[in-house]
């Protein structure tokens, strides 16, 4: 065979593994409104720069007829590209090739990149889009999963690790989307289950849809199980574009600095005014946050669930920053059980990765309540507190209402490492509310009163007036400044820029033991 023939055959080949399953199947994921994985790595990366791993591989299976179906590349999509000039490896799972199902090659080229991700210091995307183990393999193919597991451990908290859910997601499929950093999953046409509808059916007779059990929008509502909800492929590529652009490509390095036009120094006189005279009334944190970042950027993570704690990246004066904020809004911005567990795990991958955390404080305590005490708010609760704590990059902290008894402790204060802590005037710091302090130290004074409810409301002003400002803490350092709210952006900025050599350790260990 000449050389011509050989490069010829060679074009062949790589023709037919960007085949995938077919031209029928193609069309009928097109139909579904879904892309191949083909696409989908070539719509995610920068045009051109994708290179394929390991495209002629195919499995070795024989049994059950499956010998008679190989295809160059098998059931999954691998190689290395770039996202804004930035290296990033990626997998992509072919849904038409065995239904996107894991084997052991599919397993070994996935396990290639995560170790190459490993070793050169770069992000991993996980796009999925699988029916589950190859069943034809048996135990072979639960193998498999285990070795990706095991890779998903090891790689946490030393590269960022994403998950696209871009189509199923079911069984112990779920476990490797479930260790990784971030999952973004696709309204309408994508889904992530232990067991489906109809194992369901049998076992406890409830009857429900893959999409009501485990569809984009229950994990973004009511489970917390997935950070992101894209109206469709394109959006979702957009989505984890803009996720990158906050993050560093392994943990020995900081994120990216990206320069702003948006003045260092430009202060808000709105701010002036957002907090309401009423400590009753609630606000949008929100507001706060998009008039403080640069170009009023804020990109929101988990945004419909356990609303009443805000997490998100943001730009400050060009330094990427993690941003935890109470939302007066919903709860009155209390801290519970999901929110507790929802900004923990936030402020623990900050801190894995160099991420400086901003934290804007209105917190009226821990939530009450039989369901919460027996749902373990002491447990979740503490998970927040252990995160604060352990956390070691710069910790900047903005009192612009309310800071109550335990919560006041756990929202990154100065007792727990906060590097700076800032009030607004209208900061109130105290054990508890005013109205619940007094009908405690008063009662009896209160009770023995002609008239106790002018007596408790006496009380309460002068408790108020006591307590319902930041100048009592400041006294004692435990504030470091008392600053006008217009203040807040260059204030923060100068304090980036302080902080940003910061260095901190912990003890030496293996590791702590956070209270899961």
């Amino acid at each position: 065979m000449t050389a011509d023939h050989k490069i010829q055959k060679l074009r062949q080949m790589r023709e037919q593994a960007r085949q995938g399953g077919g031209e029928t199947r193609v069309e009928r994921q097109h139909a579904k409104g879904k892309l191949t994985a083909r696409e989908r790595v070539e719509r995610l990366l920068d045009p051109g720069t994708f290179r394929e791993m390991d495209p002629f591989v195919t499995h070795r299976t024989v049994g059950f007829g499956i010998e008679e179906q190989r295809y160059l590349g098998d059931s999954v999509v691998t190689g290395w590209g770039t996202v804004e000039g930035r290296l990033v490896y990626v997998f992509s799972q072919d849904f038409t090739v065995f239904g996107g199902s894991l084997g052991e090659v599919h397993a070994e080229k996935v396990c290639k990149v995560m170790d190459l991700a490993m070793k050169n210091g770069a992000p991993v995307i996980g796009i999925n889009d699988s029916g589950g183990a190859r069943i034809q393999e048996g135990v072979v193919s639960l193998a498999a999963y285990a070795y990706v597991f095991l890779r998903n451990v090891l790689a946490s908290g030393v590269v960022p690790q994403i998950s696209a859910i871009m189509g199923p997601c079911a069984g112990g499929a779920v476990y490797s989307p479930a260790m990784t950093d971030f999952i973004l999953m696709v309204k309408e046409t994508s889904f992530m289950h232990i067991t489906g509808p109809d194992v369901i059916k049998t076992v406890t007779r409830e009857e429900v849809t893959s999409e009501d059990l485990g569809g984009a929008m229950v994990h973004n509502t009511k489970s917390g199980v997935a950070h992101f909800a894209a109206e469709d492929e394109e959006d979702a590529f957009y989505q984890l574009r803009k996720l990158l652009g906050y993050l560093p490509q392994n943990n020995m390095e900081d994120p990216p600095f990206v320069p702003t036009e948006d003045p260092a120094n430009r202060m808000d006189e709105a701010l002036d005014t957002l907090v309401p005279d009423s400590p009753n009334k609630p606000y949008n944190m929100k507001d706060i946050i998009r008039r403080v970042v640069d170009d009023g950027d804020f990109f929101e993570v988990q945004a419909h669930w356990a609303q009443n704690i805000i997490i998100g990246f943001a730009r400050i004066g060009g330094f990427s920053v993690g941003i935890v904020a109470q939302q007066p809004m919903i709860l009155a911005g209390v801290l519970d059980i999901d929110s507790s567990t929802k900004a923990a795990r936030f402020v623990r991958f900050c801190d894995c990765f160099n991420i400086p955390i901003i934290t804007f404080e209105d917190v009226p305590g821990f939530l009450p309540g039989v369901a919460q005490e027996h749902g373990g708010i002491i447990r979740n609760g503490a998970k927040l507190l252990y995160a604060y704590c352990e956390a070691t990059v710069p910790k900047i902290t903005i009192i612009t209402r309310k800071a109550y008894g335990g919560a006041y402790d756990v929202m990154s204060s100065k007792h727990i490492r906060g590097d700076i802590n800032y009030a607004w005037p209208s900061a109130e710091i105290a054990v508890m509310g005013p109205e619940g302090a007094v009908s405690i130290i008063f009662r009896k004074q209160i009770a023995d009163a002609e008239d106790p409810e002018a007596e408790q409301a006496r009380l309460v002003e002068e408790y108020r007036d006591t307590f319902a400002n930041p100048f009592v803490a400041a006294s004692r350092g435990y504030i470091d400044d008392v600053i006008e709210p217009r203040e807040t952006r260059p204030r923060l900025i100068e304090a980036l820029q302080m902080l940003r050599n910061k260095r901190d350790t912990n003890p030496p260990k293996k590791h702590g033991n956070i209270p899961l």
